[in-house]
């Protein structure tokens, strides 16, 4: 009776929901508000000119947060810890270096969308409630056991749904919608190249490769299982979830970064706005053009996808410095018996904040720190796809060929847009 009871807890929409894990809490976290004001940014610019590109996106989405999870899984290892042990040092402090560049900015650009989205919907000090984000977020992470964690993130993923809700009040024409989704409408400037970089950054972001491994981890710690290297007959159920999770994760984030882009290009490119800085502007710009219930909704998504991304943003970047150091770094660990990795969360955190209160604009900043992660995406996927096919680190389960084939695909199209960046902003720009 109890396993008849296990199996109807575990099947239909309630326990596929519940068997989703880190893929999901990755996708979801790829949507952050830094993320919504570069999709609101690209629907404001060139309206639905760039829809395309979240459909040659998505796939690449998969493959490589596929291979990242395995990384983690099959290795018991992060990727920083990975690199550590197989590859120069010279290299994994030049990746960390840069993801801590990157993430920073992106902490800083989120916590200050966040205090803006507050400001907008009640008034009051929006640095203060800056602040006051910051503090809640590294409190979650030092506070709460991980298990109870990792539910609250896995159900602030709802939040995004509000995007849809903003779509459906914003009167898109579908047909031009949808058909921009497969015939491109590409344009040879550096505008162009630049927001294509710009997508790609803030959809295949580093720091979500480093997460989602790191989760992957965490998952079996918390279940007391062994990497799979060391249980291999245990792999396929393993990477059979991983892909499901994955799948469903990255689907999430493609389906809510388009409606973000539609709203933006529906309201704001079709009345002449196309110059939007931030999360917070988009909010605001949409009031008198699509009501007083898109802007509300459009406000409480920053604030949710922003509880949702710091502490994943602030994680990355922990779980990087400890493997970098060789040290243990992990949500599940006290914080005295883990204080790096809890203080590399809390310092990362606080140098994303005063970006807002010593005189840097994170909303400027904002739209290169996609490019950086678009910069950085290339060569750590290149690091990644050698690990994955590393026998000495992945054992018998290295990746297989065709989705290796399909993995340097996704390293060449991150690599050749990154060129083209460049080559526009020298010869073009």
């Amino acid at each position: 009776m109890c396993v008849r009871m296990a199996k109807a807890h575990n099947t239909g929409l309630k326990g596929f929901f519940r068997r989703l894990g880190p893929g999901l809490v990755t996708g979801a976290a790829d949507d952050d508000p830094s993320g919504i004001g570069t999709h609101s940014q690209v629907g404001a610019q060139f309206g639905y000119g760039l829809a395309w590109t979240f459909v040659l996106s998505f796939p690449l989405m998969v493959i490589i947060q596929d291979v990242a999870a395995q990384i983690g899984r099959v290795t018991g290892c992060g990727i920083a810890a990975n690199v550590r042990r197989h590859y120069p040092r010279a290299l994994l402090f030049l990746i960390v270096a840069l993801l801590m560049i990157a993430n920073i900015i992106n902490l800083g650009a989120d916590l200050s969308a966040m205090g803006a989205a507050v400001q907008l919907l009640i008034g009051g000090p929006a640095a203060l409630y800056t602040l006051g984000f910051g503090v809640l977020c590294v409190a979650l992470e030092v506070i709460l056991p991980y298990a109870r964690y990792a539910s609250i993130l896995k159900w602030t993923t709802l939040s995004l749904f509000t995007y849809v809700a903003v779509v459906l009040v914003s009167h898109v024409p579908w047909q031009e919608a949808l058909t921009a989704l497969v015939v491109p409408d590409i344009e040879l400037t550096p505008a162009y190249m630049t927001a294509l970089v710009a997508i790609l950054g803030t959809t295949i972001s580093p720091y979500l490769f480093f997460w989602q491994a790191a989760q992957e981890i965490e998952e079996q710690h918390r279940h007391h299982a062994k990497p799979l290297y060391a249980t291999p007959t245990k792999a396929a159920g393993e990477l059979r979830r991983i892909r499901v999770d994955t799948l469903t994760g990255m689907a999430f984030s493609t389906i809510i970064a388009l409606a973000i882009v539609y709203a933006a290009a529906a309201t704001l490119h079709a009345h002449g706005i196309r110059d939007i800085q931030t999360s917070a502007q988009a909010a605001e710009a949409l009031r008198p053009i699509a009501g007083d219930m898109a802007f509300a909704l459009f406000a409480l998504g920053i604030i949710g996808t922003g509880l949702l991304a710091v502490p994943v943003l602030a994680g990355a970047a922990a779980y990087a410095i400890t493997e970098m150091l060789g040290r243990t770094g992990s949500l599940a660990a006290r914080p005295l018996k883990a204080k790096l990795f809890y203080g590399a969360i809390a310092a990362t955190t606080l140098a994303g904040g005063l970006i807002n209160f010593i005189g840097i604009d994170p909303a400027r900043a904002l739209y290169w720190a996609a490019v950086v992660n678009g910069v950085l995406a290339a060569p750590l996927m290149a690091v990644m796809m050698l690990i994955v096919r590393n026998k000495k680190a992945m054992g018998d389960l290295v990746l297989p060929h065709r989705a290796t084939l399909l993995g340097w695909m996704a390293t060449a199209v991150m690599a050749t847009a990154t060129g083209l960046f460049f080559w526009f902003q020298v010869f073009a720009g």
